[in-house]
């Protein structure tokens, strides 16, 4: 079991969670087995990005995206 999970690091390094995959990553974590997506997962959320706390809400972020979004589309 720990030779496969060691196998499929080395062989599929790149596959980690991702907010927007395409169609080839959502197949490829699909073939991962349950207990690697888990350590995967796991791996990504204990990254020190993750840890970082700050103030905005989900309202501030949404109206920055928004906002964003609306500067894209004027130019």
């Amino acid at each position: 079991m720990l030779t496969e999970r060691m196998n499929n690091l080395t062989t599929m390094p790149d596959i980690m969670p991702s907010a927007t995959p395409n169609e080839a990553e959502i197949a490829a974590w699909k073939a991962l087995p349950r207990d690697e997506q888990v350590s995967r997962m796991t791996a990504a959320l204990s990254h020190p990005d993750c840890s970082i706390l700050g103030t905005a809400n989900m309202s501030d972020i949404r109206a920055r995206g928004q906002a964003l979004a609306a500067k894209q589309r004027n130019g």
